[in-house]
């Protein structure tokens, strides 16, 4: 079996896990390929690594069975970009905080190693949303889990987003911006903009606008099928537009919309690991202190 590891820095308190992850992998004589970065801060750390491969680019990632992504869901998007089309099947590991995305608890780690091996999991296939521009404003990775967010760059007046639908013309947003969201996405930004939560499954796209200028303005949910197409109107020249967590700046004039991409996020998920008790005990859904 072959496995890629991407990582970040993590607590003290996790590094017995982590080793007693790397004695495994070892033991049952993992080909092991470590993201440079990640191998530094472990060596750093003095957590024993067996014999690996570093790759230093996503390009480089050799054909895995599994990637591991040790981290919080900041670290789980990432591996995504890494992963690409390859669609190799994601293990997220949860050293951060919140872990919505990132399930497995770090002692959990080792039970789920052998999980892999015994073929005891599900595959949890997500869409991801493709952002098509008239220049590359993302340097080649223009793919994300979550959501494509346009918003203005400074505190001033709000911006106008003129929003078409295959084509069609659907609204003038008056607001600071705009989200499109997958149902992934809908328990990250949209949900904080007043979005509905979707269940991950579900072919849809929310069009979610950030602090509108009127009341009759809500959020919509629309077919993933759809390509939705922008004109941005406003004082500034420029304004900021984010896949996921990288946000790049770009001109008025750009061209851009979005579609579902070709290719999805293959999820690992293993027993009791849920989108429906993970509403519960990660967002406290329904949560009543009267019961």
């Amino acid at each position: 079996m072959k496995i890629a590891i991407h990582g970040r820095n993590f607590k003290e308190e996790v590094r017995p896990y982590i080793q007693l992850m790397f004695n495994e992998l070892s033991a049952k004589g993992i080909e092991l390929q470590i993201f440079d970065s990640f191998y530094t801060f472990l060596i750093k750390n003095e957590i024993t690594v067996p014999e690996v491969k570093i790759y230093h680019h996503r390009k480089d990632i050799f054909d895995a069975d599994f990637i591991l992504s040790i981290g919080g869901d900041g670290t789980l998007l990432e591996t995504i970009t890494q992963v690409g089309a390859k669609e190799i099947p994601i293990v997220g590991i949860n050293t951060g905080r919140l872990g919505f995305l990132a399930t497995t608890s770090p002692h959990e780690i080792q039970l789920n190693i052998q999980k892999l091996f015994n073929q005891s999991f599900n595959y949890d296939d997500r869409i991801l949303i493709r952002v098509e521009s008239d220049s590359d404003v993302f340097e080649g990775v223009n793919f994300g889990l979550n959501e494509f967010t346009l918003t203005k760059r400074d505190t001033s007046s709000m911006i106008v987003v003129h929003t078409y639908i295959d084509g069609e013309y659907l609204n003038s947003y008056w607001a600071d911006g705009l989200i499109v969201s997958t149902p992934t996405g809908s328990t990250g930004y949209a949900l904080s903009c007043g979005g509905p939560v979707v269940l991950p499954q579900s072919s849809n796209f929310i069009i979610a606008p950030i602090s509108p200028h009127n009341l009759n303005v809500r959020p919509l949910i629309i077919s993933d099928n759809s390509v939705i197409s922008f004109e941005i109107q406003g004082r500034s020249k420029n304004y900021l537009v984010s896949l996921d967590s990288r946000s790049r700046v770009v001109e008025a004039s750009i061209q851009l919309a979005v579609r579902k991409e070709s290719f999805k996020a293959r999820l690992v998920k293993f027993d009791g690991d849920n989108f429906l008790n993970t509403l519960r005990s990660k967002l406290n859904w329904g949560t009543d202190i009267r019961n």
